[in-house]
């Protein structure tokens, strides 16, 4: 019994966190990017006339996803809700009907490999869910 505790040291334990640090963002592996804007966004140089968008207008899950996590963490937050409620307490329960109401005040940006970017409102995309 005593053996296999000596198998095990004190400098074993090296690789494990601190629990005051602060963890550092996870690192882009160079894929494509989606970022959620308020509706208000600036327009930069790198945007893509919305005459000339080349990505497709549908709302794609992992969009979906983002866009309803972030809508229901800002409802959580007491954020002014976008659609009339019949009962509904829960936050993403609220996100989802603003969503199928298409009342998310949020700005969809895609990123395109050459540094340019398309912004979608969720008005414009096809929801098919």
């Amino acid at each position: 019994m005593d053996e296999d505790n000596d198998n095990f040291s004190d400098g074993d334990l090296d690789d494990v966190a601190d629990p005051d640090e602060v963890l550092d963002e996870p690192e882009n592996d160079g894929g494509p990017t989606v970022d959620v804007l308020p509706s208000s966004a600036e327009t930069g140089p790198g945007r893509v006339d919305p005459s000339k968008r080349i990505t497709t207008p549908y709302l794609t899950k992992f969009e979906r996803a983002r866009c309803l996590g972030t809508r229901a963490l800002q409802i959580a937050m007491c954020a002014p809700v976008m659609v009339e409620l019949e009962g509904e307490t829960d936050p993403l329960k609220i996100a989802i009907k603003e969503l199928k109401a298409r009342k998310i005040p949020m700005i969809i940006r895609r990123y395109m490999p050459d540094g340019s970017y398309e912004d979608w409102g969720i008005d414009e995309l096809i929801i098919t869910e």
